[in-house]
């Protein structure tokens, strides 16, 4: 167990687990950069530490704009633990916003076997991933597959949402190739 000597009014030291709890805890209560020193200090003392890769890739991706640093500390999070469920939606919904579509469809195929993965979530990103990318089919059944798996209420009513949005896309489509006939 790693221990880390702190600079304050007087020295303390705490475990590697102490400060991630702290480093955690100091993001939740809007403390971003004080967060994101902490966690870049964990990650010195422990580049392996997989977890700390997840919430830099949140601070990077949430608060920093930084998508191309999210990407990378999301791919380390999944390199070195790759059961951690919680790294597959934020990196899902990163991918999508990006419309990167190989790497969300290759990366969503891995969150379905991950356990405790968030299934719902993750076919509800596939189905927004081909909507975006016009492939009307694929998002209806990738929204469908969603909805077969959600259990709340309003994540259901957003699908069923999505589903008639695309169909709707799929009724103006055919009648504007009617119209220019």
């Amino acid at each position: 167990m790693k221990k880390f000597k702190i600079h304050n009014r007087m020295d303390i030291y705490f475990t590697t687990e102490e400060r991630y709890i702290q480093a955690v805890e100091e993001l939740k209560y809007g403390e971003t950069a004080k967060s994101l020193r902490l966690f870049n200090e964990l990650l010195l003392a422990n580049p392996s530490y997989a977890r700390v890769y997840y919430h830099l890739g949140i601070i990077h991706y949430h608060y920093i704009n930084d998508y191309q640093a999210a990407g990378y500390y999301f791919s380390q999070c999944i390199e070195l633990e790759p059961n951690f469920p919680d790294v597959y939606q934020e990196f899902m919904q990163l991918l999508v916003f990006l419309n990167m579509t190989k790497k969300a469809k290759q990366t969503g195929i891995t969150a379905l076997e991950v356990p405790g993965t968030d299934r719902a979530f993750i076919y509800q990103q596939l189905g927004l991933l081909e909507e975006k990318n016009r492939q009307w089919k694929s998002a209806i059944d990738a929204y469908q597959k969603a909805f077969t798996y959600t259990t709340e209420k309003e994540q259901a009513d957003d699908l069923k949402e999505a589903i008639t949005r695309v169909k709707d896309k799929i009724g103006m489509e055919a009648k504007f190739v009617y119209s220019c006939s």
